[in-house]
């Protein structure tokens, strides 16, 4: 009868092992905080233009003839008997590049200092700029190369391309696909390049505290490494614990066959 009990143990033990620890839950106490202390983490960000930006800018007024300068075409060329023919493209793929001072060239405008500045801010300062030559003009400025990097214990990492305006560490970590169940939630490590100067943080993403945090909102080209747990293995997929789950299932259940066929023989035996 103790050897029922002893593998009753080992059977509540590896149920145990099997279990969700602690440290790997997400916001822990949160439901805990005041509405006060709610508030006071509630923050908005805005993307900020950066050197080596693509930029997309395009101008548009009633009188579209009007703003043709402003809105130059993009030309392909074809190779023909004749030599190159340029044929004119989609407007809305010429792009600009910010360079090392922050700035861009336009054209009539020249150059316009666009680094630290929103789209909207851009947009706005242009549109001031314009209207010097065309009556209620409407600029429209695209980031087109905001992108993060994960690596580490992420379930999918790599470079993801972002195009909304910003992204949250916590929706870079569901874009790929959420960490795996050994990465070190404690201990989320951002590097960030600011004007050329490296910088780097770490996150507790078991903190609700995470949602004040200046890094909470990613800028472009910011790389997200969750480190895994040391002395823990890197994680397995779900179907290597599906076949672990089973293996250790049909051990417990050959043992308490074993087990109770060594009973019967021995309560034979004595009778």
């Amino acid at each position: 009868m103790r050897l029922k009990y002893y593998l009753f143990a080992l059977f509540c033990g590896l149920m145990c092992a099997c279990s969700a620890p602690k440290d790997v839950i997400y916001f822990q106490g949160i439901d805990d905080l005041t509405p006060e202390q709610l508030a006071k983490m509630s923050q908005s960000y805005t993307t900020k233009i950066t050197n080596d930006d693509l930029l997309s800018i395009n101008v548009t007024a009633w009188d579209p003839a009007a703003v043709t300068p402003f809105n130059p075409p993009v030309y392909a060329y074809s190779a023909t008997p004749q030599g190159e023919q340029p044929i004119i493209a989609s407007q809305n793929l010429y792009t600009y590049l910010v360079d090392q001072d922050g700035n861009i060239n336009f054209p009539v405008l020249g150059k316009i200092h666009a680094a630290g500045l929103t789209r909207q801010e851009l947009a706005n300062k242009m549109e001031e700029m314009i209207s010097k030559y065309v009556e209620n003009p409407l600029v429209n400025v695209q980031l087109l190369n905001f992108k993060i990097t994960l690596m580490g214990d992420v379930s999918r990492p790599g470079a993801y391309t972002i195009k909304n305006d910003r992204i949250s560490i916590l929706e870079a970590i569901g874009l790929g696909g959420d960490l795996q169940l050994t990465a070190n939630r404690k201990n989320i490590l951002v590097i960030r390049d600011n004007n050329g100067i490296k910088e780097s943080h770490r996150l507790d993403l078991t903190d609700p505290a995470i949602f004040a945090s200046p890094y909470f909102y990613l800028q472009q080209n910011d790389i997200v490494y969750a480190e895994p747990i040391k002395n823990k293995q890197r994680s397995r997929t779900s179907a290597d614990r599906s076949f672990t789950m089973s293996l250790l299932t049909s051990v417990i259940s050959s043992v308490s066959i074993i087990t109770s066929m060594v009973i019967t023989i021995v309560n034979l035996k004595r009778k």
